[in-house]
């Protein structure tokens, strides 16, 4: 599908985005979108009631320099620049990225428990915690990630996993006190054991840590490795030595979400979505095995109102699934396109009530605003523009309060 952007008027620029992925015999997706120039992140293209209390927070992985732009959210959904904050480390990508210079979800990290924001920053192996009042932010510490190229981070209760990308790939475990600290745990650190080189190929990569909402678990996805890992956490949360290996019901297992009942959500590269129980062993029980959806690239995902939306890269659009009481998942639409979006739709954001999604299209340097309506469907509020749109080396991390 081709998304053609205008922006001043500016000349069109158009480029191929390949997507291949492949595990075995398996091999998609192609797709053809429409670059426009545009200027580094800027002040806003909407006015009206601004609200103090929630915000949204992007990431600008710049190399030079990492960043976390914010914006209030008004009542109707809209987004309004309200200040950049340095993270105080380096913004970095994985080799071979089109327009996911991380290769990865949770980036950015809300933790709406404590009211901190969590950042990677890939290019100097360190994340920062950052205090949130509001759309305000205030840098609390830098802390060394205890690998190399942290790519995501998830945060439940009084912990926090960060996920590093290089090399084998390997997950590191942290505490918050009550005074808002971070501090390593002793012993957390456990290699994933990927076999890869010090900056992998972003298909190689594992792209997601996520702990289970009762804090139990710990569960990383590999990409093209094709498993599922589920570390048990123990005393103190240090993770069990080796972890439950699950082979994934669909090839390219890529973004990790949990419904309300603590069910895992995959969403896989590969053009689908599958729905796991997780037993207390850490063995993962499919429920549904890739649900296709004839997209590309579906490599993100967020829950919002119960409906699962998945973001695919190589189509510009966004995937809807309805979800039973069983965990069972079904196409909202029948095409597979609940929305479409601007180029390069990569990591997404739900707003805490789950009204609005926030989808960051980094192909095109913008940020798609939707309401989320009671049937599930979409429907578009408006765009931020102001990013430089997404050669394989940009803006990615997305987080709402």
């Amino acid at each position: 599908m081709a998304s053609t952007i205008r922006r001043n008027g500016a000349r069109h620029l158009t480029r191929r985005l390949t997507v291949i992925v492949a595990t075995g015999s398996i091999s998609a997706a192609l797709a053809t979108f429409t670059l426009a120039p545009a200027a580094s992140a800027s002040e806003p293209n909407h006015t009206g009631p601004q609200s103090t209390d929630h915000a949204v927070f992007v990431q600008t992985s710049d190399s030079a320099g990492n960043a976390v732009i914010a914006y209030s959210r008004a009542g109707n959904g809209s987004l309004h620049w309200a200040g950049q904050y340095a993270t105080g480390g380096l913004g970095g990508s994985e080799s071979g990225t089109v327009v996911d210079p991380l290769a990865s979800q949770g980036a950015l990290t809300y933790d709406g428990r404590d009211h901190l924001l969590f950042a990677v920053n890939a290019g100097s192996d360190t994340f920062t915690v950052f205090d949130v009042n509001g759309a305000h932010l205030h840098r609390l510490q830098i802390l060394s990630s205890g690998g190399h190229l942290p790519t995501s981070i998830s945060v439940v209760g009084s912990h926090a996993y960060v996920l590093d990308a290089g090399y084998d790939g390997a997950i590191s475990g942290f505490s918050i006190d009550g005074a808002k600290h971070v501090h390593a745990i002793g012993g957390s650190t456990r290699s994933l054991g990927l076999g890869n080189p010090a900056d992998p190929n972003f298909l190689a990569s594992p792209s997601q840590v996520a702990i289970t909402p009762d804090g139990r678990d710990v569960i990383v996805a590999t990409k093209t490795h094709g498993v599922l890992d589920v570390f048990t956490l123990k005393h103190l949360a240090v993770p069990s030595a080796a972890p439950v290996v699950t082979t994934s019901a669909g090839a390219v297992p890529f973004a990790l979400s949990y419904d309300a009942f603590g069910r895992l959500i995959v969403a896989e590269a590969s053009g689908g979505a599958s729905s796991y129980l997780v037993h207390p062993d850490g063995v993962l029980a499919a429920i549904s095995s890739h649900v296709a959806n004839a997209q590309a690239a579906t490599c993100w995902s967020v829950i919002a109102k119960g409906f699962v939306y998945t973001a695919n890269a190589g189509s510009n659009t966004i995937t809807g699934y309805a979800e039973n009481w069983h965990g069972q998942l079904s196409l909202l639409n029948t095409n597979g396109v609940t929305a479409t979006t601007d180029a390069g739709p990569v990591d997404l954001a739900a707003s805490s009530d789950g009204q609005f999604i926030y989808q960051q299209a980094t192909g095109a340097g913008v940020i798609d605003e939707f309401r989320v309506n009671n049937n599930g469907s979409l429907t578009p509020i408006g765009t931020v523009t102001g990013f430089t749109p997404d050669n394989g080396a940009g803006f990615e991390g997305i987080a709402a309060s």
